[in-house]
């Protein structure tokens, strides 16, 4: 893990509990994130810039959150999409995301383990 994962890792699980953050084990789940290659695309504060201060490349997951709360089946799409990637030719994230698509990411996380931090990210609350 470089030192720039490590300081976003700690960054994050710092501002979790000030914002209201799920009673899951935040730390358990930043790290599952972190060392599946998530935080690459992904931050958990909407408005965070990617690289060279472009739009970030995923949703923020407090959006996704947002966006998905109290959609039936919604844990079972994210994780459909988080294991075989999305189109990028659907994507209700454009314009708002630097990214066309998730790619695949079965390689990178085991499907019991993407369905447990889906519902961490559904979990999450709005920012205050």
């Amino acid at each position: 893990m470089t030192s720039r994962t490590i300081s976003l890792l700690a960054i994050a699980m710092a501002t979790l509990p000030a914002w209201g953050a799920p009673a899951a084990d935040d730390a358990t789940m930043l790290k599952l994130a972190s060392g599946s290659g998530c935080m690459t695309c992904h931050h958990i504060e909407p408005g965070a810039k990617g690289p060279d201060g472009l739009a970030p490349i995923g949703p923020a997951w407090r959006d996704v959150a947002a966006r998905y709360r109290g959609t039936p089946g919604a844990a079972d799409q994210l994780t459909r999409t988080v294991m075989a990637g999305s189109n990028p030719y659907s994507s209700h994230w454009k314009g708002k995301v630097s990214g066309l698509a998730m790619p695949p990411n079965e390689v990178a996380i085991k499907e019991a383990d993407a369905r447990q931090l889906v519902d961490w990210i559904l979990k999450l609350d709005a920012v205050k």
